[in-house]
């Protein structure tokens, strides 16, 4: 499975985005697609998830509310709708897919996109 992730940018606070993850290859046998980030010198942080077949969502806890995924199974793709961005949003956002697995753990994933720059300003 390989993923291209897109759709990052440079964007004030309180401002919307809407990052996308296109997959290609094996993506039949996909069982999960998720969003995770991360600030250069922390850890991969579980942003959201969505189960391919079911479309069951799973959240990080800080950011239910503000932060939606969404796929669509015609297009092989899969959205993160960021709203009310925080400076603290700030991060590398990176795509990610398991044939197998799922959950909030970047381990639980074998695929991974390049990761897309998300800057918010204040």
């Amino acid at each position: 499975v390989q993923l291209q992730a897109s759709g990052g940018g440079l964007v004030q606070a309180g401002d919307s985005l809407r990052l996308s993850c296109a997959a290609s290859g094996r993506t039949f046998s996909m069982r999960t697609m998720g969003w995770f980030r991360q600030i250069p010198g922390k850890e991969r942080e579980f942003v959201a998830a969505v189960d391919w077949s079911a479309g069951s969502t799973e959240y990080a806890d800080s950011l239910k509310g503000r932060f939606g995924i969404s796929r669509d199974n015609n297009k092989n793709t899969v959205y993160l709708q960021m709203n009310s961005l925080k400076p603290e949003d700030t991060a590398v956002y990176y795509c990610a897919a398991d044939l197998w697995r799922s959950g909030s753990s970047p381990d639980s994933y074998n695929y991974w996109g390049q990761g897309t720059l998300v800057t918010v300003s204040s």
